[in-house]
């Protein structure tokens, strides 16, 4: 075999394992829905576009905006990916990785792909405009999105990971709380969200970790991921 067919043949097979695991994570089964955890019966609806609220949420916005530091802009950018691997800056142990933790990965992929099973039928109804479709004054930093805006997504799935990933790890419950809430906040300095968006993704995040928490299925796996995660990293 030649060299540069040997080469096409090593992309050829890390293209297959990246979309694997691609397709492997959009799979994962929530552990609940919106038919159990109904966030249009537990939150109150969004401010209105011509309220104080929502005029006072954009100046909020629009002071961030001219206040940001690359460095923050930076963050806002890196924290867009939606997985418990962005927590690896507090738990910081070079094993915590998807290829030393498969049990693990594959339940915090449950665990992400709750959120969006939860909170994406509440945005489709209250279908609140971001923050940049309300104002051409705001200029995000981070990949723009028409969906709804509130709760917020991001804010949701980050506070779920943090709440289950501070069960496994008690002794690093608060810098992961932490993160978890600057996780969210990151949102607000992207220039995609409301504070009021973020508020509501902590309670949502955390209603579903208190629901899920209670489900056989969860509390097997949870175990399990535990038990790796801690042997793992020498806990």
């Amino acid at each position: 075999m030649s060299r540069l067919s040997r080469i096409a043949t090593l992309c050829f097979s890390i293209l297959i394992a990246a979309t694997t695991t691609v397709l492997a994570e959009e799979k994962a089964k929530p552990f609940a829905d919106a038919s159990e955890i109904n966030l249009l019966a537990l939150l109150p609806p969004p401010p209105s576009p011509d309220s104080a609220k929502m005029k006072a949420e954009l100046g909020e916005i629009l002071t961030i905006q001219v206040t940001r530091t690359p460095e923050m802009e930076a963050r806002a950018k890196a924290d867009v990916e939606e997985n418990v691997w962005r927590f690896s800056d507090v738990v910081a142990n070079p094993k915590f990785t998807r290829e030393n933790l498969p049990k693990f990965a594959a339940f915090f992929d449950r665990v992400v792909a709750t959120e969006g099973a939860v909170v994406d039928p509440a945005k489709d109804v209250w279908k609140r405009p971001r923050p940049h479709l309300y104002s051409d004054l705001v200029k995000p930093v981070v990949p723009l999105s028409k969906s709804g805006s509130y709760p917020s997504g991001h804010t949701t799935v980050g506070t779920l990971m943090g709440i289950v990933l501070s069960n496994m790890l008690p002794e690093k419950r608060d810098p992961i709380m932490q993160r978890a809430w600057a996780y969210g906040w990151n949102r607000v300095i992207g220039g995609i969200h409301y504070p009021s968006d973020i508020e509501m993704g902590r309670i949502s995040g955390t209603v579903i970790a208190q629901t899920i928490m209670t489900h056989d299925d969860f509390k097997a796996e949870f175990e399990a991921a535990k038990t790796e995660l801690r042997t793992t990293l020498g806990l």
